[in-house]
């Protein structure tokens, strides 16, 4: 985490917005992650069809499906954490596999069209102002996070 999004998130008071859950490590589980997240960030005053909302969404939905198909560990659900401060929407995905850890996509080497897969982490790296992965704290996994900027709600740009 860097010093300006550990300031941001350390923000007190009411502009500090939080949502947490477990889904199942099913297809149906990151279909609801996705889904619930959408509308936490409408409620949040991130309305469907902004920049930052439909961005945020669309990083959901790509690390939660990674978490599904290659974090899954039969019996055990993934973690999503949603944090938005004032300048910042952070997405934390949580999965319980940490010998498959991600690896940033190259760029010149695009996903060949035909294929079933390779496109998650490249449409997360063009979405998010910045991502990363880290260990998981205190149990095995890995948390695959990703930032996005979040327009100023005082206006002045």
């Amino acid at each position: 985490m860097t010093y300006e999004t550990a300031r941001a998130l350390a923000q007190p008071g009411p502009a500090l917005q939080h949502f947490a859950m477990s889904f199942s490590s099913t297809p149906r589980g990151a279909r609801l992650a996705r889904r619930l997240v959408a509308v936490r960030l409408d409620a949040w005053g991130l309305p469907y069809g902004s920049e930052v909302h439909d961005a945020t969404v669309l990083i959901v939905a790509e690390l939660s499906a990674n978490a599904v198909r290659h974090g899954r560990v039969p019996g055990r659900d993934f973690h999503v954490r949603l944090i938005a401060a004032p300048g910042i929407v952070r997405v934390e995905v949580t999965d319980t596999r940490a010998e498959r850890l991600p690896v940033a996509p190259p760029a010149a080497v695009p996903a060949e069209p035909t294929a079933d897969g390779g496109r998650g982490l490249a449409l997360v790296a063009a979405l998010a102002t910045r991502w990363g992965w880290s260990p998981r704290p205190n149990a095995p996994g890995k948390t695959v996070w990703a930032e996005c900027c979040r327009p100023s709600q005082h206006g002045g740009g």
